[in-house]
């Protein structure tokens, strides 16, 4: 997500997680003390921090999916490339999809 949006604010990010600020602000602690973000004022907004990943948040980024496609294809290896492509599309919907409102 960070990766996405270079202005990505940290009321936003926890907006899209679906964790409260407090959550929010205790993520982004740990993960500026490990070094891949960093936290800055807006320049628009002083009140409004923006998150973005350090170059080192890149780097981590670039192995984690490189790991994640490796275990992907792993997973997918017993089906032909059929079957791999409809139970992906299936599991996209799956996600992708809301819960229904009560």
């Amino acid at each position: 997500m960070l990766a996405d949006e270079e202005t990505l604010s940290q009321a936003e990010a926890a907006r899209r997680l679906g964790v409260d600020r407090t959550t929010a602000a205790a993520l982004v602690d740990g993960l500026e003390d490990h070094g891949p973000v960093e936290r800055r004022r807006s320049p628009r907004d002083r009140r409004r921090n923006i998150v973005r990943l350090t170059d080192a948040g890149l780097v981590c980024l670039e192995r984690a999916e490189a790991a994640r496609r490796a275990a992907e294809r792993r997973f997918l290896a017993p089906l032909d490339e059929q079957a791999a492509a409809a139970l992906l599309r299936a599991l996209r919907l799956l996600v992708a999809e809301e819960p229904a409102a009560k």
